[in-house]
């Protein structure tokens, strides 16, 4: 472990004009505070929040992400309080170590409604400083780097937070080093045996080919010297994740690999970064649609750099990256560069982004909604993918995630540029909606008054952003239809157990389930994404016989021995009035089949597990839930029509799936509660009569085999 004054040295290095005697201090405090902590390795405990403050002098941090680093765990883990912190260090680094102890207490892996809250809870610590982040990934790496000393199911879940969560999150922050380290720290944890194998094979290369990078370096500066430019070039070999992605993403062996060392030019000036690249392409063959400038088209978290591959030394391929020095400082530190130090000054490094907008342009598109499921896949598309940059008409550019459509497009111009598209074209030739754009290639929305957003748009965009506006403007289309619906809907349910539906009682049921308000309720259940036995499970947890099929289950039918248990079978859902068969299960009983049931095929040859059964009048349950599966029409009024018909047949609708959604018909399921064969066979008489009703059938669910 360093002592203070190692640490102090780390820092004057960088910054002279430091607050020593705080930073000493602060050192003083955390030892003092984790005196009789040890961590699972036998170590002093505050070794590691010294290792993290070191961590961070790597990046020229300032004093107060120093000292955070020092007391990162002394509110969680010690007696510390906040006020003294305060009292002691001052309000920045007191709200600093708080925000970093919160971080600490998020389980992001888990549950994915609570891993959508925590997102939620993790961005709002970045927006109100970012710093918390740093001293957090810092404190990330230094765990991973230690995690041997883990028990191995602790190593294995901390190593998948690493890689789903951290590393891309570092990446998006521009911090590549610490990305590609966290990546591979997780990799050694999650697959030993491939990133060995990958290591292996690296020394074997290396002793057929000798010292490959050193050679081509040494190609690389001989160029440049021929061409009067003065740069510095490095050589690096990529890291063995990096290497495996690439062989899973492209289903290709090691051998077969041609790119796996990296280079990178260092020249003085823009300028000169672009002679380079002249240099290095007359030089070299360039490999076809392995070029990219985001000098030009610098990445929103500030990385500027020019990347080619070409055809280099005994025609291997070689990834070249060329950049300024201060380019690079940003490509290393990402959004930190903001915060760095240089001779006592902060660094005004042109190219580093203002950590405000750069948050800003990360969170504008995880719009505000209810969904939790929505919020965070929009957060994981924002945060794991690569980008795309396109042109408007105008020239200006729009960046995109990869795989983005011309529908994504429209709707990261403006919401309603996205909800009137009836077209696109790309580079002036009309295109499908659902075509993928490249890089470079300019888009022009075709629009027209009275366009409205459709539902199978959902399936061909791929940002957060236009599913978002998609999925809104389809609830406020459909809203008003929707708690019409659920209105009748809820009534029913209501009534099938004695009970009335009130404001009061929707408005209690809204707020269990956390939707705001009853009308939300009510669009909730007209839209098949809440039923009622939701909201009369939350209202009435004690009511029983809701599960109306399930009373007095074992004297329903006739044939069985004293005490055998019996149920319906789910994929035939046999009323009483249907001639039925019983099969017999080990530890389960009996399944009670329809005679025609498709699934009673496949148990011809088991006429021993068969039994005789018949329904006994007056004696079955009240209710059987039945699907039906109905295709109707997509006209306003056509969904409610269709319930109110299921209803005035005295039939409760116990569950409403839409399976399909196209702009002229809805393909649905829906469960209904009938008495016996005759009272479901009057309701599908009366639905067939409809005009919208296309098809309508019994849905046999064969999955559910017996």
């Amino acid at each position: 472990m360093i002592d203070s004054e190692d640490l102090a040295t780390l820092v004057r290095a960088y910054n002279p004009n430091a607050d020593f005697e705080k930073i000493i201090a602060a050192y003083n405090y955390g030892r003092e505070m984790h005196e009789s902590q040890f961590r699972h390795s036998g170590e002093p405990y505050f070794t590691h929040p010294v290792a993290v403050a070191a961590l961070l002098t790597e990046q020229r941090l300032d004093d107060a992400s120093i000292i955070t680093a020092l007391l990162h765990d002394t509110l969680e883990d010690t007696r510390s309080t906040y006020a003294e912190l305060v009292d002691r260090f001052g309000l920045e680094v007191a709200e600093l170590v708080n925000g970093v102890t919160n971080l600490t207490n998020l389980q992001l892996s888990s549950h994915e409604t609570k891993q959508a809250e925590n997102f939620r809870k993790l961005f709002m610590a970045m927006s109100k400083d970012m710093r918390v982040i740093l001293v957090k990934l810092a404190d990330r790496l230094h765990n991973m780097r230690t995690i041997r000393h883990m028990r191995p199911e602790k190593q294995a879940k901390k190593a998948r937070e690493t890689m789903e969560i951290y590393a891309p999150l570092a990446g998006r922050m521009g911090m590549q080093s610490m990305r590609e380290e966290l990546e591979d720290l997780a990799f050694r944890v999650l697959n030993p045996e491939g990133r060995s194998s990958i290591m292996r094979r690296f020394v074997t290369l290396q002793r057929e080919t000798g010292d490959v990078m050193r050679k081509i370096t040494a190609d690389i500066e001989k160029e440049l010297e021929n061409k009067g430019i003065e740069a510095t070039v490095y050589g690096r070999a990529k890291k063995p994740y990096s290497i495996w992605r690439k062989m899973q993403a492209k289903e290709q062996a090691f051998s077969r690999l041609s790119d796996i060392y990296g280079f990178r030019v260092i020249p003085g000036t823009e300028d000169e970064c672009y002679a380079v690249l002249g240099a290095v392409h007359q030089r070299w063959r360039a490999v076809p649609g392995r070029f990219k400038d985001f000098i030009s088209q610098p990445k929103s978290n500030g990385y500027r750099s020019i990347h080619t591959t070409v055809s280099g030394r005994d025609g291997k391929r070689v990834e070249i990256q060329i950049r300024t020095r201060q380019m690079h400082e940003v490509a290393e530190s990402g959004v930190a560069a903001h915060w760095s130090y240089k001779d006592g000054v902060k660094e005004e490094n042109p190219f580093a982004v203002d950590p405000a907008e750069w948050i800003k342009s990360l969170t504008d598109r995880i719009e505000e909604g209810d969904d939790h499921s929505e919020f965070l896949e929009h957060v994981k598309m924002e945060m794991y993918t690569d980008q795309v940059f396109c042109f408007t008409p105008k020239g200006e550019v729009v960046k995109l995630p990869k795989g983005a459509t011309p529908l994504d497009y429209a709707y990261a111009i403006h919401t309603r540029i996205g909800d009137s598209c009836v077209g696109a074209k790309v580079d002036g030739l009309r295109v499908p909606l659902w075509t993928r754009l490249r890089n470079g290639q300019s888009v022009e929305i075709i629009t027209a008054d009275g366009q409205r957003p459709q539902a199978t748009w959902i399936d061909i965009v791929s940002t957060g952003r236009a599913k978002a506006a998609i999925r809104r403007s389809l609830r406020e289309e459909d809203r008003a239809r929707f708690i019409k619906l659920g209105r009748e809907l809820a009534r029913q349910g209501f009534e099938h157990v004695g009970k009335r539906v009130t404001d009061k009682a929707l408005k209690t049921a809204a707020k269990q389930l956390d939707l705001g308000d009853g009308e939300t309720l009510l669009a909730r259940l007209g839209s098949a994404e809440v039923t009622t036995r939701d909201v009369i499970a939350v209202l009435y947890p004690d009511l029983k016989g809701f599960e109306g099929e399930e009373v007095a289950a074992d004297r329903a039918v006739l044939g069985l021995e004293p005490g055998q248990h019996v149920e319906r079978g789910a994929c035939c859902q046999p009323v009483p009035g249907e001639r039925i068969v019983g099969i017999t299960h080990r530890g389960k009983g009996v399944v009670v089949h329809a005679i025609d049931c498709d699934n009673l095929t496949e148990l011809e040859d088991e006429k021993t597990r068969w039994v005789d059964l018949h329904w006994q009048p007056g004696r079955h349950a009240a209710v059987h839930q039945v699907t039906l599966n109905l295709t109707i029409g997509n006209d306003p009024g056509v969904l409610g029509r269709i319930c109110t018909l299921i209803g005035e047949q005295r039939a409760n609708i116990s569950n409403l799936d839409f399976v399909d959604r196209k702009p002229d018909f809805y393909r649905l399921l829906i469960s209904v509660d009938v008495r016996d064969v005759e009272h479901l066979h009057r309701i599908t008489t009366v639905l067939e009569a409809d005009s919208d009703v296309a098809e309508l059938s019994r849905h046999k669910d064969t999955m559910h085999a017996s």
